[in-house]
């Protein structure tokens, strides 16, 4: 079988302010990056809605990139905001793309291997290829699980900053979980509330309430959970964020991940213990009907940058 990555390797990628071959895209060995976890990076759907190939919330994304590098100090970076913004656009037309997903990476390369990486020169890629939907397209739900691995503390590794080392927390929460059959986790954060999946932010409905935990709750601060708590209040429900007791997830009308890659996915069962009726709520329902019409319309504008 044939992975999604190996299907574009004749495409082009944008390294350092050019766009090369995608077989030509490497680094050395002993990067960084490689040995210690520095890199920073977001993950970004460009879709073909009835406006054209709109990559969505772009500016967004590329504003918590350039977050995320503050944080781990990535300070030396060769190119602005906008620059990364353009070549995003950029290596979507250079492949004739209309759509994609989306990776930009900020990572220390090759230059020295002392902790600190003050000789190693902090680079810059962008790559786009098609991508199919994350996790499937379940139409009963997810089977989950809350696994024994917490999720980072604060004070340890900084959530709030998407980089590849924190992953390594998610791969060992995914790969417990799917070791004992469940398609995805939930992780707690350090004081036994509920943080988030492993690569997604996590929504709960009660009442027609509709919960998220809140950055407090070490979670990354996701876009696509931005533009669910828009959605949600434009559909006029009373939305909460804030910390969540994991006993609320077994007895909650509805739950469901979001995130870029996930888009909108139903949980209908946590640890054995089906949620409601076990079926996908109405209420999750209407959020993933309106967020699958703004990508298909293109709708917003503003939430869309046009290629």
């Amino acid at each position: 079988m044939v992975s999604a990555l190996e299907a574009v390797k004749q495409e082009k990628i944008w390294m350092n302010g050019k766009l090369i071959n995608w077989g030509d895209a490497k680094v050395h060995v002993l990067s960084h990056a490689l040995h210690y976890g520095t890199s920073v990076f977001e993950g970004i759907r460009c879709y073909n809605t009835k406006n054209g190939s709109g990559i969505f919330r772009l500016k967004e994304h590329i504003n918590r990139l350039f977050d995320s590098a503050k944080i781990y100090r990535l300070r030396d970076i060769d190119f602005s905001r906008e620059e990364v913004i353009n070549a995003c656009k950029e290596v979507i037309k250079a492949n004739k793309l209309k759509s994609a997903y989306v990776r930009p990476i900020i990572f220390k390369g090759y230059g020295g291997l002392a902790v600190i990486g003050k000789d190693s020169k902090t680079q810059l890629s962008i790559a786009a290829w098609p991508w199919g939907k994350y996790l499937g397209e379940s139409e009963k739900g997810l089977n989950v699980k809350v696994s024994s691995w917490t999720k980072l503390a604060p004070n340890t590794m900084p959530p709030m900053a998407k980089a590849g080392s924190n992953y390594m927390n998610a791969q060992l929460a995914v790969m417990e979980v799917t070791a004992d059959g469940y398609d995805e986790a939930i992780l707690l954060d350090k004081d036994g509330f509920v943080s988030e999946g492993s690569g997604e932010n996590i929504f709960l409905v009660k009442d027609n309430i509709i919960y998220t935990p809140s950055i407090t709750s070490s979670i990354l601060d996701g876009i696509t959970r931005k533009s669910v708590l828009e959605i949600a209040q434009n559909l006029k429900y009373k939305t909460k964020q804030e910390k969540i007791p994991r006993e609320m997830l077994y007895i909650a009308d509805e739950l469901f991940f979001t995130g870029t890659a996930a888009e909108i996915l139903p949980i209908t069962y946590v640890d054995k213990i089906k949620i409601a009726d076990g079926k996908i709520g109405p209420v999750t329902q209407k959020i993933k009907n309106e967020f699958y019409k703004c990508i298909e319309t293109g709708e917003p504008k503003k939430w869309f940058e046009f290629v």
